[in-house]
């Protein structure tokens, strides 16, 4: 094989996946499937892990798929993770930080409503921040300081587009409804992905020395079942007028966790079909 293709093997290497049962999530492990890798599905939700590794399981037959059902907010649960998969494999190499409470438009979720940003209740701000960045860093601290012993791992955060821009109310809003009742993108969900882009910069320079590459990717929209009237008054804001499709981020995951982006430390890096260029 050609010597540029090997680097994109990583073979045998753990990666704990947070947010693991999302459709995201899935589809990281799947391209750590690809790459020879051992996934490591961490999620809050027992019956969606549990489906999400069947659908593993088929797709990638006699390849080992590992699963834990915890709360990435406890890091006690995260510490008994840690030990269980150093006891069994020896090391732990990657770490994607993809969990969220992600407001999504497909199925309108609590942090997903008419909720205004004067009235955003100090409860909602709370519990996303505690899981898309408190979640993130301790998962960092935990796993990273594991790589930090091993000199050398990855650590790849998934951001979003609304890590570099703000999102744009207007495509969330419909006709005849009443501003009030409007649907909006919540501000956690900015202050979470460019925070995300934040700790990537700092634990990218802190582990340089130690052989640890952190690194954010900031993926636009998936097509997932969202309004017709959604997703044309999104994709008219995307030069390539599409969403993404569901496994398009997956070989832009494999190239940043393994070796063949092995100069790539501290980097954001945008798949957005051109969105942010305007």
């Amino acid at each position: 094989m050609n010597n540029t293709l090997e680097k994109f093997l990583i073979t045998d290497k753990v990666c704990v996946i947070t947010g693991g049962a999302g459709l995201m999530g899935y589809n990281h492990a799947c391209a750590v499937l690809a790459g020879g890798g051992v996934p490591v599905l961490i999620d809050i939700d027992k019956e969606k892990i549990r489906k999400a590794k069947i659908g593993l399981e088929k797709k990638f037959e006699n390849q080992t798929i590992e699963t834990y059902q915890i709360d990435i907010t406890c890091d006690k649960q995260l510490e008994d993770v840690k030990v269980e998969l150093v006891k069994k494999y020896g090391h732990i190499d990657i770490l994607i930080n993809n969990a969220a409470n992600n407001p999504k438009m497909e199925e309108i979720t609590f942090n997903m409503g008419s909720v205004k940003f004067g009235n955003f209740p100090l409860s909602i701000w709370n519990e996303d921040i505690l899981v898309g960045l408190t979640g993130a860093f301790l998962c960092t601290k935990i796993f990273g300081s594991q790589m930090e012993v091993q000199r050398g791992g990855v650590i790849l955060n998934v951001s979003s587009d609304l890590g570099i821009i703000a999102p744009d109310q207007r495509i969330y809003q419909k006709e005849g409804i009443e501003e009030s009742i409007q649907t909006i993108k919540p501000v956690t969900y900015s202050v979470i992905k460019h925070g995300l882009i934040g700790l990537t910069k700092y634990t990218a320079t802190y582990w340089a020395e130690k052989g640890i590459r952190c690194n954010a990717i900031c993926p636009a929209g998936i097509e997932n079942g969202q309004s017709e009237e959604f997703i044309n008054k999104l994709t008219n804001l995307i030069p390539m007028k599409r969403m993404a499709v569901k496994d398009e981020y997956q070989s832009t995951v494999l190239y940043m966790i393994s070796d063949a982006s092995s100069y790539m430390t501290g980097a954001t890096v945008i798949v957005d079909g051109g969105r942010t260029c305007w």
